[in-house]
C-alpha cells in the first residue's frame, strides 16, 4: 500500500498507490465493505485495488528501478519469491539490456500461473519451488539473485547458486512490520516474534552462509488504512500477518475497527523494510 510521489521509483503497483480515503455520495455499509474485502482475488503482488483505501510510503532507495540497473549488467539472473512476477517484469522492462538467462522461482501455485503468463513474453522461465525444498539449480549458476519481500531468505541456497563474485540484491520485510495491525487482532506479541527478520540477524545469517554483506539499509514507513474492506483484503493477501485470519473469526474486532475508521479516521501502522546487497567472495 503505497503513496509514491515518484511513481516509477518502485514498480507498477508493487504496492497500492492511493491518494485519498474511499469516498462517494453514499457511504458503503459495514456488511458491504466486509463482503467486498472478502471477495477480491489475492493472487500476485499487484496492490492497485487498494487505491483510495490504503496508503504506504515507499522506501527511499527505489528497489525496482535499482534492480533494473543490476539486471542490465547480469549474465544469468534468478528472482526468488517472485509472486506474480510484477516487480521483475517492471525491472526487465526498464533494463537497458537483459540477462542472457532469467529465471523466476515461486512457491504458491496461483502465483506460479500468474507469473508465467506475465513473464513468458519477456523470455523468463518460471519454476515452481516449494519453500522447504532445495533450489533446483546448479551450484554457481547465477551472477545475480534478487528477491522482493521473500518469505524467508534461504541464505545457504542463495550462496550455493551464486557464482563466485555474484551478488544477492533484495528488499526484505523487517521486524515488527505493520505490528500495530497485527497486535490489534492478536494482542501483544512476545519479543521473540517482534524481533523476527531483524536486519542484524539477517546479516549474521548471510555471513554464516559465506556471503559478504556490502550494503544494508533499513526504513520505517507510515501506512494508513481508510476502510475495513482494505483491512480485510490486506490480511487475506498477506496471510502471515494474522495467521488463520477469517472475517468470521475476527468479526467483533473488525466491527470495532470499522467504527473507529468511520468516527476517528484512518488506522495508522508502520511497515519496516531493509535493502540488502551481499556478495559471494571470489576465490
Amino acid at each position: 500500500m503505497t503513496h509514491n510521489p515518484h511513481p516509477a521509483s518502485d514498480g507498477p503497483h508493487a504496492e497500492p498507490t492511493p491518494q485519498s480515503p474511499h469516498a462517494g455520495p453514499s457511504h458503503p455499509t459495514y456488511a458491504s465493505l466486509l463482503a467486498e474485502g472478502a471477495s477480491v482475488p489475492t493472487e500476485g503482488w499487484d496492490f492497485s485495488w487498494f487505491e483510495g483505501r490504503a496508503t504506504e510510503a515507499r522506501p527511499s532507495w527505489g528497489y525496482a528501478v535499482s534492480l533494473a540497473g543490476r539486471l542490465a549488467r547480469a549474465r544469468a539472473a534468478l528472482d526468488l519469491d517472485t509472486g506474480g512476477g510484477e516487480v521483475l517484469d517492471f525491472a526487465l522492462a526498464r533494463a537497458v539490456r537483459r540477462p542472457v538467462l532469467t529465471v523466476a522461482a515461486e512457491g504458491w501455485p496461483p502465483n506460479v500461473a500468474k507469473a508465467t503468463a506475465l513473464l513468458r513474453p519477456r523470455g523468463v522461465t518460471v519454476v515452481a519451488v516449494a519453500e522447504d525444498r532445495p533450489l533446483p539449480f546448479a551450484d554457481g549458476a547465477f551472477d545475480l539473485v534478487s528477491s522482493r519481500h521473500p518469505v524467508r531468505p534461504r541464505w545457504t541456497e542463495i550462496a550455493r547458486v551464486l557464482e563466485p563474485g555474484g551478488t544477492y540484491f533484495a528488499q526484505h520485510v523487517g521486524p515488527r512490520s505493520v505490528f500495530e495491525l497485527v497486535e490489534y487482532f492478536l494482542g501483544p506479541q512476545p519479543e521473540a516474534v517482534r524481533g523476527v527478520r531483524h536486519p542484524d540477524r539477517e546479516r549474521a545469517d548471510a555471513e554464516a552462509a559465506g556471503l559478504e554483506v556490502v550494503d544494508l539499509r533499513a526504513e520505517r514507513l507510515r501506512m494508513e488504512f481508510h476502510d475495513i474492506a482494505a483491512v480485510v483484503h490486506f490480511l487475506r493477501k498477506v496471510v502471515w500477518m494474522v495467521p488463520g485470519f477469517t472475517v468470521e473469526a475476527y468479526e467483533p474486532r473488525l466491527r470495532a475497527l470499522h467504527e473507529h475508521l468511520v468516527s476517528e479516521g484512518p488506522f495508522v501502522a508502520h511497515s519496516t523494510r531493509h535493502l540488502v546487497e551481499a556478495r559471494k567472495p571470489a576465490p
